[in-house]
């Protein structure tokens, strides 16, 4: 037998064997090991990506949900300004229409008062004409009592009427 590279035979025969186990095991382990890691490691892989692209997904979902949210703030401040210048403007009304019924109940007290003291002057006035009948009525029975003359009847009426003022018998 002729030597290889000057290898003995049954070093090359070792050798052979060797790779062939080794490369037996190689495919067994590749089989049975290195496929079902590397499927798993390939699956984890995955897993990964599809959690990263979910991660994006979401947070792109919160930035809509966000600006939505932020909208629909703004959109609650605009109400609440309306509502509050509605409740403003309904309340300035109500102010004006309170203070007109006011005004238009102390114009009708202020006329029964007025209305009041006009008949309370009337009453007096037809009580000091009363008076005065009576007053005059007594007068004319001193007169007649008395006899008196022309000259002390004259003197007796504008005694009385000095007494109960001038402008009480002009009205």
């Amino acid at each position: 037998m002729e030597r290889l590279f000057d290898l003995d035979p049954q070093l090359l025969a070792d050798a052979a064997l060797n790779l062939i186990a080794v490369l037996a095991l190689y495919f067994l382990l590749s089989y049975l090991f290195f496929n079902p890691i590397r499927n798993l490691l390939d699956a984890r892989k995955k897993m990964i990506a599809d959690e990263i692209a979910s991660a994006k997904q979401d947070r792109e979902d919160a930035a809509v949900l966000k600006s939505e949210y932020d909208d629909k703030l703004k959109q609650a401040d605009k109400e609440t300004d309306e509502i509050l210048s509605q409740a403003r403007q309904k309340a300035l009304k109500n102010e004006a229409r309170i203070e007109d019924q006011a005004k238009e109940e102390a114009a009708r007290i202020i006329k029964r008062a007025e209305e009041q003291a006009e008949l309370e002057k009337k009453r007096a006035l037809d009580d000091m004409k009363q008076e005065m009948i009576s007053v005059a009525a007594l007068m004319a029975g001193k007169v007649v009592t008395a006899n008196m003359n022309t000259e002390v009847q004259e003197s007796l009426v504008d005694e009385t009427l000095k007494e109960m003022g001038e402008s009480t018998w002009q009205s």
